[in-house]
């Protein structure tokens, strides 16, 4: 088979892959609708619904590089997660923080593993194409406006409830209520084995604060990623989105979906993987190998900013780029 993916085109959608998947953006959606509007051999060679195509196969393998990158930024808690899981096993028991942060994220995945088996084909098949992905695009904007105006009224309504109290109390924390669990400073208790220790780095203390989350609020967090299967809305938009309507704080939202999205991609990636390795990959295993690194590169960037951007942030920056953008693209594939 003649290669059908130039050195440009790997080295674009490779960095474009790293950086939107992990951005509230949607990378699938990105992948689609740039080739489209660039059009001429882009809009040909990078079509993932034309047949015999590798695109398709290249940009899920692109995976492999994200989730490797995510790895590495987050080693330490994945090391505290499988070694929870492991000794979990191993004792059949579920008794301290890190074991029960393993058993949410397995469970949590179960869901979209499942959609993704029966409804990706489907979904990629009928909605992969420019003008419904552009449409997906202008809702995933709407969604993240929507959620974090939701967010942003829950907790000042909390905010006045507490500040009140009951009968017209007054001070700080004077009518305790439901509100969104904020990032603490202090040290957080956690539990290692049977006794309890301090969390000394807020690495760990977020982790032990997202363990004590209710097992189905973790599971429907997780179950958000199935929006993902939509070309143009985001696995970390919807995941981030949830846990900020489960009342996380945005750095705690963000930090769960990374976590949760990690062997959600490598997945992915890997069971795409010998399609790369087959007569797909046949002329462009070269380019999968540059878009790879680039995707790792980005990833690991991206992921790193976005985890600190999320400690004071918002996402109605990156709702206000999607609406835009998906509008422009409507307008652009209608019009021109």
């Amino acid at each position: 088979m003649s290669a059908h993916l130039s050195w440009l085109e790997a080295a674009v959608i490779g960095a474009l892959q790293g950086v939107a998947e992990l951005f509230p953006v949607s990378s699938l959606g990105h992948s689609i609708l740039l080739p489209a509007v660039l059009g001429g051999s882009w809009a040909r060679d990078l079509d993932v619904t034309a047949k015999d195509s590798p695109y398709l196969a290249f940009v899920v393998g692109l995976h492999v590089a994200t989730a490797l990158a995510m790895i590495v930024y987050f080693w330490r808690d994945w090391v505290r997660i499988l070694t929870g899981l492991v000794t979990s096993v191993r004792d059949r028991r579920v008794e301290n923080d890190d074991q029960r942060l393993a058993w949410m994220l397995v469970l949590a995945t179960i869901p979209v593993g499942l959609a993704g088996l029966v409804l990706d084909q489907l979904f990629r098949t009928l909605l992969a194409k420019p003008v419904p992905t552009a449409a997906f695009l202008v809702a995933n904007g709407l969604l993240l406006i929507a959620v974090e105006e939701l967010a942003r009224r829950r907790a000042g309504a909390a905010g006045s409830a507490g500040a009140a109290g009951p009968a017209g109390a007054t001070g700080p924390g004077a009518g305790a209520v439901d509100a969104p669990t904020v990032r603490l400073d202090a040290p957080t208790q956690v539990l290692r084995g049977s006794r309890v220790a301090t969390a000394t780095t807020p690495e760990e203390q977020a982790d032990a604060r997202l363990a004590r989350l209710p097992l189905l609020t973790a599971v429907l967090i997780g179950a958000a990623q199935i929006l993902a299967l939509l070309p143009g809305i985001s696995r970390s938009g919807a995941t981030i989105g949830s846990g900020l309507l489960s009342k996380l704080s945005h750095e705690d939202a963000a930090r769960f979906a990374f976590l949760l999205a990690t062997p959600v991609i490598l997945a992915a990636g890997v069971l795409k993987l010998p399609e790369l390795f087959g007569p797909a990959g046949d002329g462009i295993r070269g380019q999968v190998l540059l878009g790879s690194v680039l995707s790792g590169v980005g990833a690991y960037v991206s992921v790193r900013f976005l985890t600190r951007y999320f400690e004071h942030r918002s996402m109605r920056p990156f709702g206000v780029y999607c609406i835009v953008a998906g509008a422009a693209c409507l307008a652009w594939f209608t019009l021109a």
